[in-house]
């Protein structure tokens, strides 16, 4: 399922929500009418919680079926909270908390970004049981931010060279494609949240974006 709605009331609805093919996590001020639009969209439980005492989970954690990496930062009840869910729960080391918008991660391989210290990606290879490529994408080390990536298939900036296209196939096992939403948002990681059923993209996003969402995500795949 594809949706464009305002779940938060600005288009960076990635910065705020995680989601992976098992549950989706959201702030604690976020509406229950909202939070059911994501579950009935991505086909998952929700649970409220934060990071860091912070709402922006989507910018301080990146998770796939496996676990999840936090920041540093973490609290201890968020830690416990996580554990409960059934989930490896690891925080690096090292002064980059936002690591939902430097690393993007599927069950099969992850992007991060050169920054990160070899103990932080080691450490990020065993919790999410992936291996794990250190490199710029787009001219940029927020990956997290310019890719939206599933067990199914990948968004990445419009701005990505065909090698970069290339390299997130082979590293993340699946197809997809260059797109934008939001009626030109490069940041498609950023604005937009989605798992192996759904994604949820930037309300102002246009037909033609959300048709390439759909192909780029193998939506497509369903019909």
């Amino acid at each position: 399922m594809l949706k464009r709605v305002d779940i938060i009331g600005n288009p960076n609805v990635g910065v705020f929500i995680l989601a992976t093919d098992n549950l989706a996590i959201v702030p604690f001020n976020l509406l229950d009418e909202k939070a059911e639009v994501i579950k009935e969209t991505l086909d998952v439980d929700v649970v409220k919680s934060s990071i860091s005492g912070s709402h922006l989970i989507g910018s301080l954690a990146v998770a796939n079926s496996n676990g999840i990496i936090v920041s540093p930062h973490v609290l201890d009840r968020e830690v416990e909270q996580f554990k409960k869910l059934g989930l490896n729960v690891a925080s690096v080391p090292g002064e980059y908390t936002a690591l939902g918008n430097i690393v993007a991660a599927n069950d099969n391989g992850a992007i991060a970004s050169p920054f990160l210290s070899d103990n932080a990606v080691e450490i990020i290879e065993e919790t999410l049981d992936v291996d794990v490529i250190s490199k710029p994408m787009v001219g940029s080390d927020i990956i997290g931010s310019l890719i939206q990536v599933t067990n199914k298939g990948f968004l990445i900036s419009q701005h990505a060279l065909k090698s970069e296209v290339k390299l997130a196939q082979e590293v993340f096992g699946v197809e997809g494609d260059i797109g934008t939403v939001g009626r030109g948002i490069s940041l498609v990681g950023a604005c937009s949240i989605a798992n192996s059923n759904g994604a949820i993209v930037a309300k102002d996003s246009t037909g033609p974006e959300m048709a390439r969402v759909e192909q780029a995500l193998g939506f497509l795949d369903n019909f």
